[in-house]
């Protein structure tokens, strides 16, 4: 946070001359929370901090390279301590091989269907970026390599059962799936129950095989448990999440990459670099045409293969409630939606991991909101604090350090008196 909630406190935050209007609006949010008083406050959903952040006339980088800086001191950080956590990060490498074939054969190999079916690449050294009112305050590494992002792929996968939502492509998020997908994978006597609400909170309990792997090869609260009650029990399972990706695109009827290239990456001005994989098996023909249904993981390899800096502006889409500019790329409910917690799962939305109870990483926000790949791969999404941050090929276990790091050096208002 910014600091105490007394007004004479607020004057100037120090060194945001280019940019009087975050002072201004982050004043604006101050001055609203601390109207509840601090016995009374209530944790904000991570949704309506991201709805506030979206406040008019604010800056959004141009395509491709166009994406002006402020030095930490312009955006009221303190840069020695920024140092110190891009530092961290850097240091704080994973431990992952650079042949991440070999990572995936290694953590695949105690388990059936360990197969590999999708393209591997090896992967770059640590690197990311930090974002502030949209403006970059701190970059290392090679920001602009194309690498494997793993499980982050599973938030881009979401956001396209967003559009088809925000453009009437699916009525309902609880219309069951088998009204708008007949490929035999929803029926009865057990899938039939199956929402697209529990697709994309990982409730759904699916049942069966997929691009040659059983949902069993990847149940990881037990192989060989009782399947609950479709929407009554949460599993992580890369099989379920795979046939969310193939339902979307009967739904869409068009490659899922082509979705999400003219629906949202070239609309936030993003490279041409990234790509998304499928599987060598993953082939469906639809209305004559053969496509491939893309995996939302890297975990038999394939999924989302994307720059830091691709995955910032990603990031700060969902950070301004779905708005780019003049346009609403993505519908404010929907980001609300996807980033409000599963009742049985209070730390995922939609494939989007959220920092209720401050459970997942105590240093951040309550609010904050991370799409989070294996490796690990991280979009930071604080809206208290107008930030996103990537951080890639990092510890798993360093990521909350990255985190309390980066905060502290976000300078608090000095007294006045």
């Amino acid at each position: 946070m910014f600091g105490a909630c007394s007004p004479r406190r607020m004057r100037g935050a120090p060194g945001f001359a280019p940019a009087p209007i975050f002072a201004t609006v982050l004043a604006l949010a101050l001055a609203g929370a601390c109207a509840q008083g601090p016995a009374t406050r209530a944790p904000r959903p991570a949704a309506d901090a991201a709805a506030e952040a979206s406040a008019a006339f604010r800056y959004y980088p141009g395509p491709g390279d166009d994406w002006k800086r402020l030095t930490p001191d312009e955006a009221a950080m303190d840069a020695a301590l920024l140092d110190e956590a891009v530092a961290y990060a850097i240091e704080n490498e994973t431990k992952w091989p650079t042949n991440l074939r070999q990572a995936l054969q290694q953590s695949l190999a105690s388990g059936p269907h360990g197969e590999i079916i999708g393209p591997v690449k090896d992967r770059g050294k640590p690197n990311g970026l930090i974002v502030r009112g949209g403006y970059i305050v701190a970059e290392w590494g090679e920001t602009d390599r194309v690498d494997m992002t793993f499980s982050v792929t599973k938030s881009f996968l979401a956001t396209t059962a967003g559009v088809a939502l925000d453009l009437g492509r699916i009525r309902n998020v609880h219309d069951p799936v088998r009204q708008y997908v007949d490929d035999g994978g929803f029926d009865p006597p057990r899938n039939h129950e199956i929402t697209w609400h529990m697709l994309l909170n990982q409730t759904s309990e699916w049942e069966g095989t997929l691009w040659g792997k059983p949902d069993s090869a990847d149940r990881r609260e037990g192989r060989d448990r009782v399947l609950r009650k479709p929407g009554t029990f949460w599993e992580y399972n890369d099989v379920r999440v795979n046939r969310t990706a193939l339902a979307l695109l009967r739904v869409w009827r068009r490659p899922l990459p082509r979705v999400l290239k003219g629906e949202i990456m070239d609309p936030i001005g993003a490279s041409d670099r990234w790509e998304w994989h499928g599987y060598q098996n993953s082939w469906v023909t639809i209305d004559g045409e053969p496509m491939q249904s893309v995996s939302g993981g890297g975990h038999w390899g394939g999924g989302l293969w994307m720059s830091a800096r691709d995955m910032a502006r990603f990031g700060y889409l969902y950070l301004r409630g779905g708005r780019w500019r003049d346009r609403q790329v993505l519908s404010r409910e929907w980001v609300r939606m996807a980033t409000t917690p599963t009742s049985i799962k209070p730390t995922y939305g939609y494939m989007w991991w959220l920092n209720t109870g401050r459970a997942l990483y105590p240093s951040a926000p309550e609010s904050s909101f991370f799409a989070r790949g294996a490796g690990a791969n991280i979009i930071w999404v604080d809206p208290e604090h107008d930030l996103v941050a990537v951080v890639r090929w990092i510890d798993p276990e360093a990521v909350d350090g990255f985190i309390a790091r980066v905060l502290a050096s976000i300078r608090k208002p000095a007294p006045t008196e």
